[in-house]
């Protein structure tokens, strides 16, 4: 196959997400049965969307290999992602992919697992929860426990499966905002960090998914290792100026790595000797 030719899909459905309206969730079909077939990926994997005549952007697959439909959240900020977000269900775009790794689920049996997000980053790690919660495979992997922040409770995503998740034995769900502003859900105020030291998840057995704003990763590391947790037990998920998804334009290279062939998943340990680039 041509690593460049997008495949068509159909946009099923288009959730907004956030109380500002530009948040949108896509959830997308494929003409062909076979390309469904075909696009196997694993959490943590990213996808190019594209529209004929506006261009392509990567986003990282915010659905579970076992969902039909798959599914990104984009924010809209810039001319390919105002274009999409102006799409009405039934519209027709391409897609490419799975690029990239994936989070080391293979890694991760038999440990217990913390998931630690911010803002919209949110989205392959939404992924893994689903994969991780799939009853087929539950039982291999200890407990779940989430951490998951926003500036607002209305920029925080999937609000419905948020509080299914509240209420399930499976994991364990600490949401937080930076400010409450009178909200009364969720109750906890103070930023992703602070409160992933209050929660204090063991590092024993462990390993730690991380994935959001730059900001908010910095000032996570401490607290991650201040729990013990190892270099090799943290995981981050990247994006960095991704355009081919093959590692060939050279536009996101850290050091000697592409962060869409090497990457988008890292370990702290492994971004500890490149340049502080990301």
């Amino acid at each position: 196959m041509n690593p460049y030719l997008p495949v068509p899909v159909k946009v099923e459905r288009i959730t907004i997400e956030n109380d500002a309206r530009d948040l949108k969730t896509f959830d997308l079909s494929f003409s062909d049965p076979e390309a469904r077939k075909a696009f196997t990926f694993t959490p943590g994997q990213f996808g190019f969307l594209s529209i004929m005549g506006v261009g392509e952007a990567p986003f990282g697959i915010a659905s579970a290999p076992s969902e039909e439909l798959v599914k990104y959240t984009v924010k809209g900020v810039g001319t390919f992602t105002t274009a999409l977000h102006e799409l009405e269900p039934g519209a027709v775009i391409g897609m490419r992919g799975p690029w990239g790794n994936s989070y080391p689920f293979d890694l991760m049996k038999g440990k217990d697992v913390v998931i630690v997000s911010g803002g919209f980053s949110f989205t392959t790690l939404r992924s893994s929860i689903v994969h991780l919660l799939d009853p087929a495979r539950r039982s291999q992997f200890g407990k779940i426990t989430v951490v998951y922040g926003a500036r607002s409770a209305g920029e925080l995503l999937y609000k419905d499966e948020i509080k299914a998740w509240e209420a399930s034995p499976d994991l364990s769900l600490h949401l937080c905002v930076d400010r409450l502003a009178g909200a009364s859900w969720p109750k906890t105020e103070g930023l992703v960090p602070n409160v992933l030291e209050q929660v204090a998840p063991s590092a024993t057995n462990a390993v730690a998914l991380v994935c959001g704003p730059p900001v908010m990763i910095r000032f996570t590391h401490p607290v991650l290792e201040k729990l013990g947790f190892k270099p090799d037990d943290v995981f981050l998920s990247l994006e960095n100026r991704m355009k081919c998804g093959i590692g060939k334009c050279g536009h996101c290279n850290i050091g000697p790595k592409y962060v869409c062939k090497d990457g988008p998943v890292f370990s702290y340990a492994d971004l500890k000797k490149l340049p502080a680039e990301y």
